[in-house]
């Protein structure tokens, strides 16, 4: 793309300036269209230091109202300062429906530069690549309109650029380091940058404009913004078709076939409530000097157990160090967005333990069955799930998933007793009676949630909750071997 790159000819200044007029017209026009018929945009701009990015998108924005949009510049921190994974600032910066967000550099620049600095291996870049066309896919099958721009200049450009703002007291604070650094390098960059842009231009497109005509730029970006903005009008939003990728899923029983009679006496609970704890304490320890990112993850019938559950998990935790998440129906700036940025501002940082009490599976679970997404949403939300969480894990987190698992009759004793009980009446509401009238629904949705994304590095354990205090060790023996096994496996060994 960019080796091969042919810069056009100049046009005359006249004619530019018309056309730009025009199309800044048309975007004033667009604005509230895009609101009306809530279209999220997200606009991409990359390119060489020096090219104009920030010029580039001040002329894009600058007849705009300034409700409708917004303008983000992530930071490329050093691999040591980083405590989330790669995609979580850029993913938590998508744009609400009907308004547009443009990042001044993003996903591009911070794999390349941290693969060019070394401060990540080869193995570590391809899975950023990997997991970047997973985002742009996921976004357009969402609907959003994602445009993707450089803005190329050439070497000597880029030097008699650099060399002007650093003559400048008053913009020599613009050229960094790494910005100079770039240069130096820059034949490396241009291969790295051409490499990136041929491995990520499906299915979103990449767009070249020329940095060295900053009107012919301008003109350019415009068109492009006004065409896909015209044409998502004209169609609507896209919902894309269900994507399928083979993933290393485990084999795991139907609920119906799940035996619920273990128990566990009161002597055995007390003993190793007590071990299981304590030696989860210490592994809080160690996952935190460790850095490594738990994530714990809890479904399951409505009074199976989850919340007693959790706590007994949190009890030996330094609160410091671990969030519990209740996951409830969205707020309207959350079902204003793509379903999994609300998990996306939830997670932890390294070293931290996070547990959902609810979690993103309510996409193929309340959410298909009370006809709150379409059949393609959350036909595709499987292979998206599995997706983002293969991204967790390469990051280095451990992810456990927890089914809590009764009968029927044992659900009904327990809101009966809910009921019956003063204290705990806040417990059972009529939603929970009319999602028992709905359970073979819910049976067979969640049999076919546990089949497709119970995956080697993100497995699903089904729970024998009818003894809620068995249900309690089981889960607590599971995280404890699993921390376990995560504190003395974890090396560098191509997390992202």
């Amino acid at each position: 793309m960019l080796e091969k790159y042919e810069r056009p000819k100049q046009e005359e200044k006249s004619s530019l300036k018309a056309e730009i007029k025009q199309l800044r017209a048309r975007l004033i026009e667009q604005q509230q269209l895009v609101r009306d018929s809530k279209l999220p945009i997200l606009v991409l701009v990359e390119g060489w230091a020096a090219a104009g990015k920030g010029s580039l998108i001040n002329e894009l924005i600058s007849e705009i109202d300034p409700r409708f949009y917004n303008v983000t510049s992530p930071q490329v921190l050093p691999e040591a300062q980083e405590r989330y994974p790669f995609l979580y600032q850029y993913a938590a910066a998508i744009p609400e429906n009907g308004k547009i967000m443009f990042y001044d550099s993003g996903w591009m620049e911070g794999a390349v530069r941290k693969y060019l600095h070394r401060d990540i291996t080869s193995s570590q870049y391809k899975k950023r690549i990997r997991a970047v066309n997973e985002f742009e896919r996921q976004l357009r099958d969402a609907g959003y309109i994602v445009l993707k721009l450089f803005l190329h200049i050439g070497e000597k450009e880029q030097r008699k650029r650099l060399a002007a703002l650093k003559e400048d007291y008053e913009t020599e604070w613009r050229v960094s380091e790494d910005d100079l650094w770039q240069h130096r390098e820059y034949k490396t960059f241009l291969e790295t940058y051409d490499a990136f842009m041929e491995k990520t231009d499906d299915p979103v497109k990449w767009h070249v404009l020329d940095g060295e005509n900053g009107r012919q730029a301008v003109r350019d970006a415009m068109k492009l913004l006004v065409k896909k903005i015209d044409k998502a009008l004209a169609e609507g939003k896209y919902n894309g078709e269900p994507f399928k990728e083979d993933f290393p899923l485990l084999p795991m029983p139907k609920l119906g076939e799940v035996d619920l009679s273990p128990v566990i006496e009161e002597e055995e609970y007390r003993k190793e409530l007590k071990r299981l704890q304590k030696r989860l304490g210490e592994l809080h320890n160690i996952i935190y000097h460790k850095r490594i990112p738990v994530i714990l993850c809890y479904e399951g019938w409505d009074a199976a157990g989850k919340g007693g559950n959790i706590r007994r998990i949190a009890y030996p935790l330094d609160p410091r160090g671990f969030d519990v998440k209740p996951i409830a129906s969205p707020e309207p700036h959350e079902l204003n967005r793509q379903y999994l940025w609300r998990f996306w501002t939830r997670l932890p940082r390294s070293g931290h333990i996070c547990i959902f009490d609810r979690t993103w599976y309510g996409r193929v679970m309340v959410e298909r069955l009370e006809g709150f997404c379409t059949e393609k949403d959350w036909q595709r939300a499987y292979n998206e799930i599995n997706e983002f969480e293969r991204q967790l894990t390469d990051w280095g987190a451990v992810v456990l998933k927890f089914w809590m698992h009764i009968d029927q009759d044992e659900q009904l004793a327990r809101f009966t007793a809910r009921q019956e009980t003063p204290e705990k009446q806040w417990k059972i509401t009529e939603e929970d009676w009319r999602n028992r009238e709905k359970w073979p629904q819910y049976e067979v949705a969640v049999d076919e949630m546990i089949a497709k994304t119970s995956t080697k590095n993100a497995p699903w354990y089904i729970i024998e909750s009818n003894d809620k205090k068995y249900a309690r060790i089981r889960t607590l023996r599971i995280v404890v071997d699993a921390l376990e096994k995560a504190c003395d496996e974890h090396i560098e060994r191509g997390l992202i």
